[in-house]
């Protein structure tokens, strides 16, 4: 293995490595804090998170991770922001892009069911606490979707496409996609992320932008935001439940957001080209 290969894999480890590390600590930092204020042990604390409690600390220290993630990477040059792909005004790209993270709701949503794989639920009080609190979407919403797309596909997949080539993009793709999932720490979680860490990084690798995948997350977190508050009954029910019980119209469901997926998947095979 050559010396460029090596430093790309340590690259990779290092990125996953501190994107592990600012969200621990900054979450060890946030409960400690609230122990010192409240007065309680941090191991009172700790349980109160596993509880499921405290949905706002854990979305203000989410939020907090994300934004210290975000400048870690841009001020390190290993994934910076920056307007250039705004400037070469992708709206029609755009706009695809969130009509094929619209089309892959419900087929996603469905394929987990089918293969009967559920958070555990230590991991999904957490994530009901979460989605709660007014600070939630803020964190799943806006800033997690930047910072993840930053490190996911900025970092650890130009370096993967980098170790790759272009002839063999599909591996960096596919290898970007499994630590996507990997990282989720949970088969359900990590099925739906191995799924879209596909898309997204065949949009980052077909635009050399993360700001296509900004926009697939950010309208995928935000619909399951809405959908969580507008209809509290699906949290624990099933895709059926949705449409209230009734086979024939949940299959009429998935079969529209096909409608919707595979037409935005072509017309973006068409636009969605690296500008030279």
């Amino acid at each position: 293995m050559d010396k460029k290969k090596v430093e790309n894999i340590a690259y990779v480890i290092l990125f996953i490595a501190l994107f592990v590390l600012i969200s621990t600590i900054v979450q060890w930092i946030a409960m400690e804090g609230y122990a010192l204020v409240k007065g309680s042990t941090l191991e009172t604390i700790q349980k109160a998170l596993k509880a499921g409690q405290l949905g706002q600390l854990m979305a203000v220290s989410s939020v907090f991770s994300s934004l210290i993630t975000i400048a870690f990477f841009h001020v390190l040059g290993w994934a910076k922001l920056s307007r250039g792909y705004l400037n070469t005004r992708p709206w029609a790209v755009l706009f695809w892009t969130v009509c094929l993270s619209l089309g892959l709701i419900l087929p996603s949503e469905w394929l987990l069911e089918q293969l009967q794989l559920h958070m555990p639920n230590s991991q999904m009080r957490i994530f009901d606490a979460i989605m709660r609190e007014p600070w939630g979407y803020v964190a799943v919403g806006l800033f997690v979707p930047i910072a993840e797309e930053q490190v996911f596909r900025g970092a650890i997949l130009s370096r993967l496409l980098s170790m790759f080539g272009s002839r063999k993009h599909w591996w960096a793709i596919l290898v970007s996609a499994l630590i996507f999932g990997a990282i989720h720490l949970n088969w359900a979680q990590g099925l739906h992320a191995f799924v879209i860490g596909l898309v997204l990084g065949w949009l980052y690798y077909r635009t050399g932008s993360i700001l296509p995948g900004v926009a697939f997350h950010w309208i995928n977190n935000t619909v399951a935001y809405i959908m969580y508050h507008v209809m509290p009954q699906m949290n624990d029910g099933k895709l059926i439940d949705l449409f209230h019980g009734d086979a024939k119209t949940m299959y009429m469901g998935l079969a529209f957001s096909c409608c919707i997926f595979l037409p935005a998947l072509f017309q973006l095979y068409q636009r969605a080209v690296k500008k030279q």
